[in-house]
C-alpha cells in the first residue's frame, strides 16, 4: 500500500468523526489523520457480537474499507471470481463489510489494477451505487454508499447524476493514460482533476507505513 494511498485517504476524513475501519490500510489511514489533523478522530474497529457491531454503526460517520473488486458504479466484492457456484477464486469473504456499505458513506482503499476494477463486479459483496443513482433509496439502504476510491493512482468519486466513478484527483507522477489503462470499462475524468498534495512534515512523522 502505497504512501499516497495513505495519505489521500486520511485527508478526507474529518475532525470530531466517528469512523469504523477494516483491518490493515483502512486502519493505518485513519491513524494517520488521528496523528495530525484530527487528533479527535474516533476509530472504531471490528469487535464484539455482530448486534454490538451494528448497534456502533448506527453512531458512526464514515466507513473505511478495502475489496477485492470494485466495478463503475462504487459496488464491491470481497467474495468471488467468476460463477458463484464455479468460481475461479473464492475470497475471504464479506466480514463486516456489507454492513458497512449498506449504513456508512464509505471510503474504499484498493489498488488500481485492471483486474480489480471492472465494469460489474461478478458478485455484490456490498453495495455502492448498485445501478444508478436513485438505487440506494430505492431498496431502503442508508448512507450514500462510497464518497471516494482511493488507489495508489488517484482518487474517483461519484458522479451525482449518474452514480458512475469519475477521476478527479492523480498522485504525483501518474498520468491519466496509467489510470485508465488500468480501469476495466470507460474511465470518465474530471473537469477539474486535481494533483494530490505531497505529505506535510506533519504527515511523514505520524505515518503508520
Amino acid at each position: 500500500m502505497t504512501t499516497p494511498m495513505l495519505l489521500a485517504a486520511a485527508r478526507l476524513l474529518e475532525a470530531g468523526q466517528v469512523c469504523v475501519a477494516e483491518p490493515g490500510p483502512p486502519t493505518a489511514a485513519a491513524r494517520l489523520a488521528r496523528a495530525t489533523h484530527a487528533p479527535d478522530l474516533t476509530l472504531v474497529t471490528e469487535a464484539g457480537g455482530v448486534e454490538f457491531f451494528r448497534y456502533l454503526l448506527r453512531r458512526c460517520d464514515v466507513g473505511l474499507v478495502t475489496a477485492d473488486q470494485v466495478d463503475v458504479f462504487g459496488n464491491l466484492n470481497a467474495t468471488v471470481l467468476g460463477e458463484y457456484d464455479e468460481p475461479v477464486t473464492r475470497w475471504a469473504g464479506a466480514g463486516a463489510l456489507p454492513d458497512i456499505a449498506a449504513t456508512l458513506p464509505t471510503i474504499v482503499l484498493l489498488e488500481h489494477r485492471i483486474h480489480a476494477f471492472v465494469e460489474r463486479v461478478d458478485f455484490v459483496t456490498a453495495p455502492g451505487g448498485l445501478s444508478g443513482p436513485l438505487d440506494r433509496a430505492l431498496v431502503g439502504l442508508r448512507g450514500t454508499g462510497p464518497i471516494a476510491v482511493v488507489t495508489d493512482l488517484g482518487v474517483l468519486r461519484p458522479d451525482p447524476a449518474t452514480a458512475e466513478l469519475v477521476l478527479t484527483d492523480l498522485h504525483p507522477g501518474v498520468t491519466v493514460e496509467q489510470v485508465r489503462a488500468e480501469t476495466g470499462w470507460p474511465l470518465e475524468v474530471s473537469d477539474e482533476l486535481v494533483r494530490t498534495a505531497p505529505a506535510t512534515e506533519a504527515e511523514l512523522r505520524g505515518s503508520p507505513a
